[in-house]
């Protein structure tokens, strides 16, 4: 499906549409891991996904009740001031409120070129990229509470490690389900619930489309049930990204088991980025216990005043 907008055609995000969309995504070297079609389509979940070639650029938009904006900046080999401005008067007139209008997750190397055209620059969050090896080993005292969960799991249950089927859709989500009641449990956090229900949608989409993504993904088994789950995807030549890591909280270590045991078999790549905190403190007090070599910042762009 698409739609004409002042002459420029938007077309609703698709499978199909993965091998266009890669050929401006890996145009370049990315470290946040949004800079992924595999991240970016899973939010189809929660708002309409619609992309388009401005100036020869590509554009991809998002759109919710509250209105659109440019999930990532446009993206081409050369980084022109028309693009930028088509952008903004095209987002002018989808929303109502100009407030509403931004381009999201732009790279630390970009912000000089939109605050050069009179743009504002705004913080947003940042990526945690780990060592591939470090989390693979956990050797070290740095590692000591990690490791000792992983020795717990492993000297206490009988497990089978495997990779997600489509037979495994409907046990991976009553999985999530118990471990979305498992978290609740421990955080009254009205954003952390709220982005509890979001993550289980989006989990929908992945698990329905799993095959057709460009995913890795580890399972655990104990007896003929699955206790864990992650899928992750290649970010760039170097760079893993964890899009998701669900463990059944009643199993002691498992949740540091699967992640150790998925870095292990991530081989041919240096690092793990394991994404944002979401602004929660409670994610980045696990994120800064695997000691990132590297935080990734992302900046939101908006018109000045």
């Amino acid at each position: 499906m698409s739609k004409n907008i002042d002459g420029i055609e938007f077309r609703e995000l698709e499978i199909a549409d993965k091998e266009a969309i890669n050929y401006y995504l890996h145009s370049q070297r990315h470290e946040l891991s949004v800079y992924a079609f595999e991240n970016i389509y899973i939010w189809k979940a929660l708002y309409e996904v619609s992309w388009a070639i401005i100036e020869g650029a590509l554009c991809v938009f998002f759109k919710d009740n509250i209105g659109s904006f440019l999930y990532l900046p446009p993206l081409n080999s050369d980084k022109e001031h028309k693009v930028v401005e088509k952008v903004f008067f095209v987002l002018q007139k989808l929303n109502s409120r100009s407030a509403v209008s931004r381009i999201e997750n732009v790279e630390e190397k970009d912000i000089s070129f939109y605050r050069e055209l009179g743009y504002e620059v705004k913080y947003k969050s940042c990526d945690y990229l780990c060592q591939r090896q470090e989390l693979a080993a956990l050797a070290g005292n740095k590692f000591k509470s990690q490791r000792a969960s992983c020795n717990h799991f492993i000297k206490h249950n009988r497990y089978e490690v495997g990779k997600y089927s489509p037979q495994d859709y409907q046990a991976c989500l009553a999985l999530y389900e118990r471990w979305k009641d498992q978290r609740k449990a421990v955080s009254s956090e009205q954003l952390y619930q709220g982005m509890l229900e979001d993550n289980y949608l989006c989990l929908r989409v992945l698990l329905e489309n799993c095959l057709r993504l460009d995913l890795e993904s580890k399972i655990i088994k104990i007896g003929d049930l699955i206790k864990a789950f992650s899928f992750a995807f290649r970010l760039n030549q170097d760079t893993f990204c964890i899009l998701y890591e669900v463990a059944d909280l009643e199993y002691k270590g498992i949740a540091q088991f699967i992640f150790r045991e998925f870095c292990r078999d991530l081989t041919g790549c240096q690092y793990i980025n394991i994404m944002d905190d979401s602004g929660l403190e409670n994610l980045k007090a696990v994120k800064l216990s695997y000691h990132p070599v590297k935080l990734i910042p992302a900046y939101i762009v908006t018109k000045q005043g």
